[in-house]
């Protein structure tokens, strides 16, 4: 018996301002189909999904919903003007009896049904938004990032609801974890074309990849064609040898065919630049305590940071994650207890509230505006890490157009946002990155190169975020706070801070004083070293950064072994020169803390 699909879009056409963004586009959604929704930023995801709900016309094709299909949809921005609270909202098209759904669901995502709308952040009316999708349950969920302020605990909650659902649904997300645990399928937005394969999110990077790999080789093929028969038609000519026309007019259409290839939007030319050099230690808190009314949000915490190290803090919303770190930066006072900051620090800050853009000013304002970044006498002008760049060519190094640069940011997209203030913190130098919520809204590649930047940084990382994965990549600590004050240290990213948490000794007493227990005590936990919990964990990740600096300096002073590169690529000559220096110096500090660290544990 034929499976009769919940939704199909045939031939589907759309253009928004003369720019096609679908041309004769099919997809097929089955019942129970665990499908991931990808593609870079302005590929066309959010309308697409759009269609698929019936909120947006295409100029030409059709939708079916099957007879008896229920279509639910999780927008990015719902509108809740009509409602006086997110509950009332939450409850919009249930029967009083389901209210159970709702507030089930408002558990699990911790969202107060009785917040009034309008003091209600856009956070929280995302997850009322959610709610009220999973308590109507329907056969079909559409769902725009739905993970986006979201923390860590709420995103395994939905996690395992949608595992234990039986319903179809189609995701788009940031979150290659979240992805990878739930999707079967993957519709992949490229260029206007929509490919489908039969494999979950783990799959795509490889079919991309090799996708883009068989296009190059085509694209490649038919340039050695055109020249072979444009240099034929040319020594046709030459030789006043009667012409083929017809092999003539072939090589027109190939060419035409060559023209109408859509290039692939390159990846954003993102780089990051490190100020001087800090201290070796960059932050020492000893005993922090802070509360806001009633409410602990830190007691007897101690920390060191080294320069290098990356930290990220992890929690539920609202556990003080962010009043922390701007404890630790100096920014608020700890109301008991100190924080000692390193010599010559040059922080560079990335708010998750966007609040260092204005929304009403544009791209190209939002830049020149910037004391820090204004070129004197020259409006069309910015300094980009040390040098004047005008501001249109250093807004397209981050995939924005001409016509963007003149628009206002409030018309941007949250990817586009993250991107832009990217652009203003690249910008600069520093050598501490303080980052609350750097990946919110942004696509698969653009997470990676923001990944490998943050690896070669030469300076200190403070990290907040709930992508687990992005944790993996990227933090050699993790601060975890879990809420009344506790606040405990583990070794390596997300996942060994699970392992870590899971393997610590437990007893017969109630979960609470366990809590107690796991807060880290370097003089009583390890007594026999005499190192804190975070020179123990930078002595065993020393030897690592020794080799890979020696590795680096080995593949420096090959290229500089050329007699010939002065002479030929004098700026490549400079950069290589300069890097090897900050390589030789970065190892014999390394050494140097290694023998430091190493004396201090043989002497404890």
């Amino acid at each position: 018996m034929a499976v009769i699909p919940l939704l199909q879009l045939n031939d589907i056409s759309l253009t928004f301002g003369g720019d096609p963004v679908f041309h004769d586009l099919g997809l097929i959604v089955q019942p129970g189909d665990r499908v991931a929704l990808v593609g870079r930023n302005g590929s066309g995801k959010s309308t697409l999904m759009k269609v698929m709900a019936g909120l947006v016309e295409a100029d030409t094709g059709d939708r079916v919903v099957s007879p008896g299909v229920s279509v639910g949809y999780m927008e990015q921005d719902p509108d809740l003007s009509a409602f006086d609270t997110l509950g009332e909202y939450a409850m919009h098209g249930l029967d009083p009896s389901e209210l159970y759904k709702v507030e089930r669901a408002g558990e699990g995502l911790k969202f107060d049904p009785d917040r009034l709308v309008a003091t209600a952040s856009g956070g929280e009316r995302r997850r009322a938004a959610l709610a009220r999708l999973m308590a109507q349950d329907p056969e079909l969920m559409l769902l725009d990032e739905p993970t986006n302020h979201l923390d860590i605990e709420a995103i395994g909650w939905l996690e395992d609801e949608l595992k234990r659902t039986r319903k179809g649904f189609v995701l788009i997300s940031h979150d290659r974890r979240f992805l990878t645990e739930l999707t079967r399928a993957t519709l992949w937005i490229d260029r206007g074309q929509v490919r489908r394969q039969e494999k979950g999110f783990a799959a795509f990077e490889a079919w991309r990849d090799k996708t883009w790999e068989e296009e190059d080789l085509q694209r490649h093929k038919m340039d050695r064609k055109i020249k072979a028969e444009a240099r034929w038609a040319v020594e046709g000519i030459s030789a006043r040898r009667k012409r083929n026309m017809g092999r003539v007019r072939a090589l027109k259409d190939l060419r035409q065919e060559r023209a109408s290839l859509i290039q692939r939007q390159d990846t954003a030319a993102m780089a990051l630049a490190s100020g001087p050099k800090s201290g070796r230690k960059v932050i020492e808190a000893k005993g922090l305590k802070k509360t806001f009314g009633d409410t602990v949000i830190l007691r007897d915490f101690s920390l060191t940071v080294q320069r290098g190290d990356r930290v990220a803090f992890v929690g539920p919303n609202g556990v003080g994650k962010t009043t922390l770190i701007r404890m630790l930066t100096g920014e608020i006072p700890p109301d008991e207890g100190t924080v000692k900051l390193g010599t010559n620090l040059v922080p560079a800050v990335f708010d998750q509230t966007r609040a260092q853009l204005n929304g009403d000013l544009s791209l190209w304002e939002n830049l020149t505006g910037d004391p820090e970044m204004r070129v004197s006498g020259k409006a069309d002008q910015i300094m980009v890490r040390g040098m004047p760049r005008h501001v249109v060519g250093y807004l397209k190094e981050f995939l924005f157009d001409d016509s963007q640069a003149r628009a206002p940011v409030r018309s941007l997209s949250g990817g586009e946002k993250a991107r832009l203030l990217l652009a203003r913190i690249m910008a600069r130098e520093s050598n501490l990155l303080v980052l609350d919520e750097p990946t919110n809204d942004l696509d698969v590649e653009t997470l990676d190169l923001l990944q490998d930047l943050l690896g070669d940084y030469d300076g200190t990382v403070l990290l907040i975020s709930h992508d687990r994965d992005f944790l993996d990549r990227v933090a050699t600590t993790t601060v975890a706070m879990e809420g009344k004050g506790r606040a405990t240290v583990y070794a390596g990213g997300w996942s060994d801070y699970q392992s870590q948490r899971q393997a610590e000794p437990t007893t017969a007493a109630s979960p609470k004083p366990q809590a107690k227990q796991a807060q880290p005590k370097p003089e009583a936990a390890k007594p026999k070293t005499g190192l804190s919990f975070t020179e123990k964990h930078r002595l065993e990740a020393l030897p690592a950064e020794i080799d890979r600096l020696t590795a680096e300096i080995a593949k420096l002073e090959g290229l500089m072994a050329d007699p010939e590169l002065f002479t030929r690529e004098p700026v490549k000559f400079k950069k290589a020169s300069e890097a090897l220096v900050a390589r030789q110096t970065a190892l014999a500090d390394a050494e140097d803390l290694w023998l430091e660290l190493s004396e201090k544990a043989e002497a404890g």
